[in-house]
């Protein structure tokens, strides 16, 4: 009750400037977004990109969203996932270059038995993003 699913709640929000015992995150500068949106981290001193990927397979109707939520909740990421028409997943994320390498090997662990194949394609960040997302 009071979850959303696939985030993992968190302790209370941190006040500015306090760290958590994560040794990465002496290099984050962390907030909470309010709600369920998780924690914003961003990388200091890092220049952000933005990556789009396309994945095609079994990737709808199987929790894929979610899961991919639930991981990005875990790295200092900021964007969305959302089913499209064609049958297909679109996630757009936006971090350090480290960051998202990490964060995408993750969500293809998580998912890797429903992805037949993927399309990435890289780019300047735009800042747009507060929290990671899902789209409907």
């Amino acid at each position: 009750m009071g979850r959303d699913a696939g985030v993992p709640l968190r302790g209370a929000a941190p006040t500015h400037g306090e760290r958590h015992g994560n040794p990465l995150e002496s290099l984050l500068d962390r907030r909470y977004t309010g709600g369920f949106r998780g924690w914003k981290a961003v990388e200091q001193g890092e220049a952000q990109e933005r990556r789009k990927v396309h994945f095609r397979g079994r990737v709808q109707g199987v929790g894929f969203r979610y899961t991919v939520r639930g991981v990005a909740a875990r790295f200092a990421v900021t964007g969305y996932v959302r089913n499209l028409p064609d049958g297909r997943v679109l996630l757009v994320a936006e971090g350090s270059s480290g960051e998202l390498d990490r964060f995408l090997r993750a969500v293809s662990t998580a998912m890797d038995r429903y992805i037949d194949r993927f399309h990435e394609t890289v780019g300047g960040a735009t800042g747009e993003f507060g929290y990671f997302e899902i789209r409907y």
